[in-house]
């Protein structure tokens, strides 16, 4: 069950108390920039570990500035699609909600609900400049929400290089005999990804994967990543069957 810290409260909350009936999601993001961008992703995290624990979810994006352009990235970031609050105007009987804003808006917030808040990126600048966005998607991913994250060259760099090891990887040991993700790597990917979205201690359970040589049975890597995958979304099975 996702806990988060309340950015009003600084107290930590279950996120969605109520397991039947329908969660809104709502991202507050307005005009285009990795910090806007980065909200998004934030909200679309919120979204996959709610799923994954059962609870139905409505996503939503509340903005008024560029937000064409801003969906258009956040698809490319692979980030889901999210609904037009100006289209939700008479609601669908969500049994509660969570919002996710940037920092300096989520902590003088007002209305029922979570809000998550979310850390500035720096430098701030328009999406696009990561060799592929899945490294951008990555370099954010790598800190947590509440601390600020940088993206510049050398960050986005060393995400790429990250991210094609790993897909190599997958790949490979896509070439083994499936095996179940083992118990104890399940609960700590879903400990750290329910004890408010810590993104940076799934990573390290991947590196420690990645790490743990022949004890460890090469099917077992692969099905771990694929379920990790369902939340970090970085398309790590890609380039299974692909050509060597």
């Amino acid at each position: 069950m996702l806990r988060i810290i309340d950015a009003r409260t600084g107290e930590p909350v279950v996120a969605a108390p109520v397991r039947r009936g329908l969660t809104r999601v709502e991202a507050h993001a307005s005009g285009y920039g990795t910090g806007t961008l980065r909200v998004l992703l934030v909200a679309d995290l919120v979204v996959r570990v709610l799923e994954l624990g059962g609870t139905s979810v409505l996503p939503v994006l509340t903005g008024e500035r560029e937000q064409a352009e801003l969906r258009a990235a956040a698809t490319t970031l692979g980030v889901r699609p999210f609904e037009d609050a100006r289209d939700l105007s008479g609601g669908f009987g969500e049994a509660q909600a969570v919002h996710v804003a940037a920092e300096d808006g989520a902590e003088t917030a007002a209305g029922e609900g979570v809000w998550v808040p979310v850390a500035a990126v720096r430098p701030d600048a328009r999406a696009g400049a990561a060799p592929e966005p899945a490294a951008l998607r990555l370099a954010l991913l790598s800190h947590h929400h509440r601390a600020p994250a940088t993206v510049d060259a050398a960050a986005l760099d060393e995400a790429a290089t990250t991210l094609a090891r790993w897909r190599r990887a997958v790949a490979g040991w896509a070439r083994s005999p499936s095996r179940p993700v083992p118990d104890d790597l399940r609960g700590q990917l879903r400990t750290a990804w329910e004890d408010d979205l810590d993104l940076p201690a799934v990573l390290r359970v991947l590196r420690s994967v990645e790490e743990a040589g022949p004890r460890l049975p090469d099917g077992a890597r692969f099905e771990t990543y694929a379920y990790a995958d369902r939340l970090v979304g970085l398309e790590l099975t890609r380039d299974v069957g692909a050509p060597a």
